[in-house]
């Protein structure tokens, strides 16, 4: 600066080399003000998330490490590992697998039926696009409850899949209370997880650059393989993740459809709250559940959330 401008002045000179070094103090100063601000505004946030997550979290860490008495109590003062020592034992070891295979089985089913649609959805109209998504979004009109009690119905041995089959000589069909049930329910009920984020992933893609793949003589294979499908992976991810976790860990529909023979994890973990009282055994598995939750979302963050 050439000048100096005091009560409308202008006074002509060189300004102070201490006016000239004072900017860059000014602006860490203006950052650190802006940063307290952000942190007031965040505080309820923070507090929300500390209330009702990690200290649940904590408490259920702690229940993890204590003893069950012969009373069908907890003590706290004993801490030990017998609990996490029992997620070995083959029946817990059996409904982890089982949980695990059936929400390896829905994320698949999800994937399998979400990517062409979500495909279809990105490259309509505005328009089509809109009415599409509200037919997506319609089951959350509606309970979870309620809508799984609706396939108890459909999938009943009287209901209208098993007359169908009998109308047209195929027998009976007795699905329901069996793990193609369950997977049937869980598909049913994320599918929008995994159709929202791919539609978000896809939508974003410049389509032209699949008609440049073709305009070099690749195949529609390969245009897929090599260009929607890696531009599409931060949403792949995203909803992988959004389907895998709680079907992992669901209870009301492997309790609505799978009935007593397909005891899940969620299952499972209610049982040894509510019924063994064994809050120990619950508690740790929940522990592992929650971590399994954490380590799926930092995978996440790491690898989709940023491109998302």
């Amino acid at each position: 600066m050439s000048g100096l401008a005091v009560d409308g002045d202008l006074i002509v000179g060189d300004v102070p080399d201490q006016v000239a070094q004072a900017n860059p103090e000014f602006e860490r100063a203006a950052e650190k003000a802006e940063s307290r601000r952000g942190l007031i505004m965040a505080l309820p946030a923070y507090l929300y998330l500390l209330v009702f997550f990690a200290l649940p979290l904590v408490i259920v860490f702690v229940y993890s490490f204590a003893t069950r008495n012969r009373f069908g109590g907890t003590d706290l003062s004993g801490w030990n590992v017998e609990a996490y020592r029992k997620l070995g034992e083959p029946i817990v070891r059996d409904i982890l697998f089982r949980s695990l295979w059936l929400a390896i089985i829905t994320t698949v089913l999800c994937l399998l039926f979400a990517y062409p649609f979500s495909y279809f959805l990105a490259t309509r109209s505005a328009t089509t696009r809109n009415i599409m998504l509200v037919f997506v979004m319609i089951p959350f009109w509606s309970n979870f409850l309620v809508r799984n009690y609706a396939w108890r119905v459909l999938l009943g041995n009287d209901g209208p899949v098993s007359q169908i089959t009998e109308a047209i000589g195929l027998g009976e069909t007795r699905i329901l209370f069996t793990p193609l049930a369950v997977v049937i329910g869980l598909v049913y009920g994320f599918l929008p997880f995994m159709i929202l984020p791919l539609y978000a992933s896809i939508e974003r893609i410049d389509m032209r650059l699949l008609e440049a793949s073709r305009d070099l003589y690749a195949s529609g294979w390969q245009s897929f393989r090599r260009v929607l499908w890696p531009l599409s992976r931060p949403g792949v991810i995203a909803g992988s993740i959004l389907v895998f976790v709680p079907s992992l860990g669901a209870y009301v529909t492997p309790e609505i459809l799978g009935g007593a023979k397909t005891t899940l994890l969620g299952s499972y973990i209610v049982t040894q709250f509510l019924t063994a009282r064994n809050w120990p055994v619950g508690a740790s598995l929940s522990f592992v559940l929650m971590s399994v939750m954490l380590g799926a979302t930092l995978v996440y963050f790491r690898n989709g959330g940023r491109t998302l």
